[in-house]
């Protein structure tokens, strides 16, 4: 076998690659972008002793690249592809019996092994750009860790990519580590800012006019997704010139997962006219692992589109967010590649950006992964014993094993059942493949349809792009289809629906079907057959809102202003918007409930269930017929006594402590108990506070409200039993001593403390009833003086002080001088120490 050898700066490093696996079975290799590592290493390894004629399997990433790859390495052997080197991508397969080099995406590493867990005729397994930490880059580098540690100690992995953390993923792999050099040219980095109220569209389209002036060569745009990208060409092709000044054409083409072979293949290849400059708007897709010919100049959005699920809601969206550190140096690179270049980057240059981006498992929804497990033999138990660089979220694992406990795609213990097995050998998520298999045979081209169709953004655009009915996409399909493609453009995006009809296709070949759908189905046909997908999300419309749903998990979902689906007393929602309250439904289908009898009879229940009735202040009854937590019907039924305490403890929790009838001897017993336990800790009372009282109701208040419906059947005086039981003798007897109810004053009269919260305890009392008393009254052991509010005969306060000998001493003469003619029948003596206190007025004389 003869091959072209070009020089690339990973050649030198090659036999050291070599020797490194034949002493080691694993390894990882760093090398930058542009060094040839994806297409130069499976090569160099063919005739490596080690791998004895065996096959290597290199996991790419992206669909694109491993088209790309595997096209390179076929024509440096002079080759097609499908002989040495080949690719299986889903749906697609160039392989041949004397293939051994393998490039695959996706799960088909995962179907392999899981397969043949020895994996017989496979020597090596290369993971190329494993810094993009793709969910099933990391199950199928754990499950090959497995399978090497107990069967296949000879089989070497190789993981590498341009910027890993080498150091991390050494330590995990206990491997060895080898840098290579890049092949890059100088690139200038310049911030040029937006304009205001300019959007991302128009401002890679003003400096892509300004990249095209200032550079030779080609443009390289990156875009979070392609619906920008669709933007960006129409600015482009309203504003950028048809020749530059130079006489050179210019040709925008668009490079994203969604495309059409020849559309991937014309972005890759170099312009068929020697005159004509590019201009290629990409996803992240162009980030690494293809190389696109000509570029001197990079515009970067800063930005990429990934899924974000979310534990709480149960929903993974696709977000668009800022790019890692490590994706802009990547991007930047691509405009070095064969001469000094530009990047120009899109946002301000003091941002500063996250190092590396976020492993897919750590925001990924987790049921394809949970089920991958569950055939591999992992219950929820021995998760931990897998050799993960970051563990599956536990959160997450767990409610995808919920999901697929619902789905039938395990047992109550977690194990994988027999259609769960056939829902990995389909290949679709598992909502989906649950909907494939349980479609009745004469529906599986529908099926195909829909499976397409959930899979792919809708097609729909102009005056339908929001509307909410999924069977319109359908209707959209079948229509383009069945006149072969003649339908309206501003209905439909046409690239779209050629897109999902060869998505179709595959599905139909993967389901025995051979023949497609046409014609309009059932009206309840579509929500019936995803219904085994989403059966968590089945949604009763609300009696008292006809634009609001429950759905079947316990949330809540409404539908938009302008919706199609209005009326519609049953649906499946199919996508959905988590917002705080109610997701907003953004694709769904109607349903006949008789379906749920047929299909689910299982999780349809009739219990008896308690309600709090804020307006009665009291606990109901009711016994209800639910599919889910949707309420199908309910009677209203005594409550028992048993039933309400609950119901009642969990209105406090709700309400709060004030919701209880506090009569005021009740609330001044807990302000002296809160007060002495701050001021005498040591005599450890207990804790009377809104958090504590309310984190201890059923020691304190439960007792007491046993037999009781209604909140107000509590008496104040049962209240103060429960807060008075809180202390035992001693503690009681302390509270009267420290913290009293009231005070003696001199004038033989018992006088109210109050104790407001934090502060020191207030006295209220006449002056006259203090006379001969010096010292300002302590209580809390003596360390806590008393608030003296000192009131004129007339019980108006005179002065608040805590320093009464003071008081006698500075302030009381002029306070006599004052009032005494105000209030002539009140004794003033000139010496209040030795007066007698009193509380009443002088007699009247006779």
């Amino acid at each position: 076998m003869t091959a072209s050898t070009p020089n690339f700066p990973i050649t030198p490093v090659l036999p050291q690659i070599r020797a490194s696996l034949a002493a080691h079975p694993r390894l990882v290799l760093e090398a930058p972008p542009g060094a040839g590592k994806t297409t130069q290493v499976p090569l160099a390894l063919l005739d490596a002793g080690w791998l004895a004629g065996q096959k290597i399997m290199m996991l790419e990433p992206r669909r694109i690249a491993a088209r790309a790859a595997a096209q390179f390495m076929a024509q440096q052997l002079g080759e097609a592809v499908g002989d040495t080197v080949g690719y299986r991508i889903r749906f697609e397969s160039k392989v041949g019996a004397s293939t051994r080099i393998e490039v695959v995406t996706e799960g088909i590493l995962t179907r392999l092994i899981q397969h043949d867990p020895e994996l017989a005729g496979i020597g090596a397994i290369v993971f190329d750009e494993f810094h993009e930490r793709h969910l099933a880059g990391d199950l199928g580098a754990v499950l090959a860790l497995d399978v090497q540690g107990t069967l296949r100690p000879d089989l070497r992995l190789l993981a590498m990519s341009a910027t890993l953390d080498g150091a991390r993923i050494a330590q995990w792999l206990d491997a060895p580590r080898i840098s290579s050099p890049g092949r890059s040219f100088p690139v200038r980095i310049e911030h040029p800012p937006a304009r205001a109220q300019e959007s991302v569209e128009h401002h890679v389209a003003r400096i892509t006019r300004q990249a095209l002036e200032e550079n030779e060569g080609d443009v390289l745009a990156f875009l979070p997704g392609r619906r920008e990208i669709a933007r960006t060409q129409m600015v482009l092709a309203q504003t950028l010139p048809s020749s530059l000044g130079s006489g050179q054409g210019v040709e925008v083409l668009a490079l994203h997962g969604e495309l059409s072979l020849a559309e991937q293949q014309a972005a890759l290849a170099p312009p068929d006219a020697a005159h004509t400059r590019r201009v290629v708007l990409a996803t992240n897709v162009a980030e690494s692992s293809i190389t696109l010919p000509g570029i001197r100049a990079v515009i970067d959005a800063g930005l990429a589109r990934e899924p974000r699920f979310d534990p709480n809601s149960g929903f993974t969206r696709l977000e668009t967010v800022a790019i890692s550190q490590a994706s802009a140096d990547q991007r930047a690179g691509r405009a070095g590649r064969v001469a000094p270049g530009t990047a120009y980057r899109l946002w301000p240059q003091s941002r500063r950006l996250e190092p590396a981006r976020k492993a897919e498992i750590a925001q990924a929804e987790l049921s394809a992964l949970a089920l991958e497990l569950a055939a591999w033999g992992v219950t929820a138990g021995s998760t931990a014993a897998m050799r993960w660089l970051d563990p599956p979220p536990a959160g997450a694992l767990a409610q995808a094993r919920e999901l697929l406990v619902r789905l039938a795609a395990l047992d109550a213990d977690g194990r994988i059942t027999a259609l769960g097995r056939r829902m990995l050998e389909l290949g679709a998520s598992p909502r989906l493949a649950a909907a494939a298999l349980r479609a009745p045979i004469a529906l599986r081209a529908l099926i195909a349809d829909l499976l397409a169709l959930m899979e792919a953004r809708s097609p729909l655009r102009g005056a339908h792009a929001r509307n909410d009915d999924f069977r319109i996409r359908l209707a959209a399909l079948h229509a383009w289809r069945d006149r072969r493609g003649a339908v309206a453009r501003g209905d439909v995006d046409t690239g779209s629906l050629a897109a999902i009809e060869q998505a179709s296709k595959g599905w139909r070949r993967r389901l025995d079907v051979h023949t497609a759908a046409s014609g309009v189905p059932d009206s309840h046909c579509v929500g019936e057959l995803l219904l085994h997908a989403f059966p968590d999300r089945v949604a009763r419309r609300d009696d008292n809102n006809p634009q609001r749903y429950t759905l079947a998990n316990g949330r809540g979902a409404r539908l938009h202003d302008d919706t199609a689906l209005h009326g519609e007393p049953w649906l499946v929602a199919l996508d959905l918007r988590h917002e705080h309250r109610d997701s907003l439904i953004l694709a769904a289908a109607p349903l006949d409930p008789r379906a749920l009898e047929r299909d689910y009879p299982t999780q349809f229940t009739r219990e008896r269930t308690l309600r709090w009735n804020d307006e009665r202040a009291a606990a109901e009854a009711f016994e209800e017929r639910r599919f889910g937590a949707i309420v199908l019907d309910r009677r209203s039924v005594p409550v028992q006594p048993q039933d309400a305490l609950p119901a009642l403890l969990g209105a406090v929790r709700a309400r709060g402590i004030d919701a209880l009838p506090w009569s005021e001897p009740a609330r001044r017993l807990r302000a002296r108990m809160l007060a002495l336990r701050a001021w005498m800790p040591e005599l450890a009372l207990a804790d009377v506070s809104d958090a504590a009282l309310l984190a201890s109701l059923d020691d304190w208040l439960a007792p007491y409200l046993q037999g009781k419906h209604r909140l107000d059947a509590l008496a104040p005086e049962e209240l103060s039993q429960a807060l008075a039981a809180r202390l035992d003798h001693e503690q009681r007897r302390l509270l009267d001593a420290q913290a009293p109810e009231s005070l003696a004053v001199p004038s033989g009269q018992s006088r109210r403390l109050e104790y407001p919260e934090g502060e020191p305890p207030v006295l209220a009392v006449k002056l006259q009833e203090l006379f001969g008393l010096a010292d300002t009254p302590r209580v809390g052991g003596g360390r806590i003086p008393v608030t003296l509010h000192l009131l004129s005969p007339a019980g108006r306060p005179i002065q608040v002080t805590q320093d009464l000998r003071g008081f006698w001493e500075r302030t009381y003469p002029e306070v006599k001088k004052e009032l005494k003619g105000r209030y002539p029948r009140h004794p003033w003596p000139d010496d209040p120490w030795t007066a007698t206190p009193t509380h009443r007025a002088k007699p009247r004389p006779r």
